[in-house]
């Protein structure tokens, strides 16, 4: 009986907390990324959009910063692609613009390997693009998790020589929302009751 119950409250959790969540982008340009076989790095990035803070799009030339640090390659190479590995920083700061926050929005670090991906163009000159998972801190102390990708800008024919200028990137975090949390909280409270209550009659 006490499995049954416990099984119950499992089935009904699930489904609910895979609504429990909504989505805020951000999107920066710019900034100066470098690489060594030690990890790759990006600062001086601008925030220039944010979509889903407050439940709006918010524009601007400068709405904060974004930063990171990943963990060393552990395959293939800085010219032609690979991966780095798990680790290091990733930070989103606002600086207080149209509601959104002023200081730390973001901090966390890539929760699995960051794939660094060479793109070779018809007329053969070069970009690349940097993607991984993010696991951390939400501004008000929620752990959430999200992906990120990064595009540089063209490089010519050559290659990356250590250090490039980030075209854009785009961040998307999945954020719990306080509604849909208490809601959760309340049902799974209910069910509680409802098992109990079987409990002592059975």
């Amino acid at each position: 009986m006490i499995k049954n119950a416990i099984l119950l409250l499992i089935l009904v959790a699930l489904p609910l907390t895979a609504f429990a969540g909504s989505s805020v982008d951000f999107t920066n340009s710019g900034g100066t990324l470098t690489g060594s076989n030690s990890g790759l790095a990006l600062t001086g990035s601008t925030l220039i959009a944010v979509n889903g803070f407050g439940g709006g799009l918010i524009t601007g030339n400068n709405l904060g910063t974004l930063s990171f640090s990943t963990g060393a390659i552990s395959s293939g190479t800085l010219q032609t692609g690979g991966t780095f590995a798990a680790g290091g920083t990733f930070n989103i700061t606002g600086n207080g613009t149209s509601g959104i926050p002023n200081g730390v929005i973001f901090n966390g670090s890539f929760t699995g390997p960051v794939t660094w991906t060479l793109i070779t163009l018809a007329n053969g000159t070069h970009n690349y693009t940097l993607t991984g998972s993010l696991a951390g801190t939400w501004y008000n102390g929620m752990t959430i998790n999200g992906a990120t990708v990064q595009l540089t800008i063209n490089t010519g024919k050559g290659f990356f020589n250590g250090q490039t200028t980030i075209s854009s990137g785009d961040t998307n975090l999945t954020v719990p929302e306080p509604g849909s949390l208490t809601l959760l909280g309340t049902g799974l409270v209910g069910i509680a009751g409802v098992v109990r209550r079987k409990l002592k009659l059975g």
